[in-house]
């Protein structure tokens, strides 16, 4: 198997992920509409999905450190194809419940996927992450001009089936992979610190890792805003489902491109002037996206799509590089179970703040929030670069 084929597959692999997540939330409010929630309900359905990722995601890295990376990875697929073929037969009430359930599964595969680029990719680690991170974001941008189509053509439910197709040809291709010659997955059963959840706990007190889990969870909170109530905000400009498809697509794409070259340039020159540069560019685009429309709302999408998809690949090749021996898929879990409080939290707040005093204001206030925090994080960086007195 070559190494190309091997990153292709298990980018496919994590694309599933942002096409399971979006091409739902994106068409939330048409179900909203069918159902009779409002804004806080279509915020709680979208942060179910991360909610069940904030907790599977770093059992799934300790699991696939245990027990083998490739059968954690095939049987998180196998969960989120047939939860959502679940779908089709329930109450359509009972969503919430069906994106729980994709969540587990989306958990398992998505943070697997990545350690196995990790592992195998030590050598331009940024550039193969830039990659798998571009193929990834793929999902975002297809997945809305894709649910909307359907939608507009069928119905809400056949997205699942849409859902199911994709996951059941990443399970199909996952099937050839192989689990690395050097990898820690399938050790000894026989010593006892196998099974020791410790390891997992520590991944989250790594004192080298915490400043970077706090720009991944700022980081994620402007992607779940963007990403999920960006098409609130252009269905409340009287946008049909196939234009607000169109223009989530295009803060996706760009998302998406500037994935490979901010890889190449933290390989080059080092992430963190990047992320923070990206952190603010991100903020100001959120705060100035509810005052926006027709070209302007296109460019403020465009600079969210840049902002947020540089911090995205810096923090995945800064977290593996910093992981400890043995340990590289229980600390991609834990970074994955921030990046999932970050992006369950964004949809949250926004959908609190839009209920009670509009969505514009949720946006103003959530940026302000994103960028304070980011700002505190920058402080306490130049803090710790600074030489000790004498």
């Amino acid at each position: 198997m070559t190494r190309t084929w091997y990153l292709l597959v298990l980018s496919f692999v994590a694309f599933v992920t942002t096409f399971g997540a979006h091409i739902v939330a994106v068409n939330l409010p048409v179900y909203a509409k069918q159902v009779g929630i409002g804004a806080l309900g279509i915020g709680l359905l979208i942060s179910i999905y991360d909610f069940a990722e904030v907790f599977a995601k770093p059992l799934s890295g300790w699991l696939a450190d245990r027990r083998g990376k490739v059968v954690t990875l095939v049987s998180g697929l196998l969960i989120f194809s047939l939860s959502s073929l679940l779908y089709l037969v329930v109450d359509p009430r009972l969503l919430i419940a069906i994106r729980l359930l994709q969540g587990l599964g989306a958990a398992a595969f998505s943070v697997v996927s990545l350690a196995l680029v990790a592992e195998c990719f030590a050598e331009a680690r940024g550039q193969a992450l830039g990659v798998y991170n571009a193929v990834k974001g793929a999902g975002y941008v297809l997945s809305p001009a894709i649910g909307g189509a359907i939608v507009v053509a069928s119905s809400f439910a056949t997205i699942f089936i849409a859902c199911a197709a994709v996951g059941g040809l990443a399970l199909l291709l996952s099937l050839t992979l192989r689990e690395p010659a050097h990898s820690s997955g399938g050790a000894d059963l026989d010593d006892d610190d196998d099974l020791n959840p410790r390891q997992m706990v520590a991944a989250f007190a790594d004192r080298r890792m915490v400043p970077w889990y706090a720009v991944i969870v700022i980081n994620m909170f402007f992607v779940g805003i963007l990403f999920g109530f960006l098409a609130v905000y252009a269905n409340s400009l009287g946008y049909d489902q196939v234009r607000v498809g169109l223009v989530v697509s295009l803060c996706t794409l760009t998302y998406l491109v500037v994935q490979p070259l901010s890889g190449i340039l933290a390989d080059r020159f080092g992430p963190a002037a990047i992320i923070l540069a990206g952190l603010l560019l991100s903020g100001l685009s959120v705060i100035a996206l509810s005052f926006t429309q027709g070209a302007a709302l296109a460019l403020v999408v465009i600079l969210a799509g840049l902002g947020v998809g540089t911090v995205w690949t810096n923090c995945d090749t800064m977290v593996s590089s910093l992981a400890r021996p043995g340990t590289l898929a229980s600390s991609m879990g834990a970074a994955g179970s921030f990046k999932e409080i970050g992006d369950m939290l964004g949809p949250l707040t926004i959908g609190a703040l839009a209920e009670v005093a509009g969505l514009r204001v949720g946006f103003v206030l959530c940026g302000l929030l994103g960028l304070a925090a980011a700002a505190v994080v920058a402080y306490r960086q130049l803090q710790n670069n600074q030489p000790a007195s004498t």
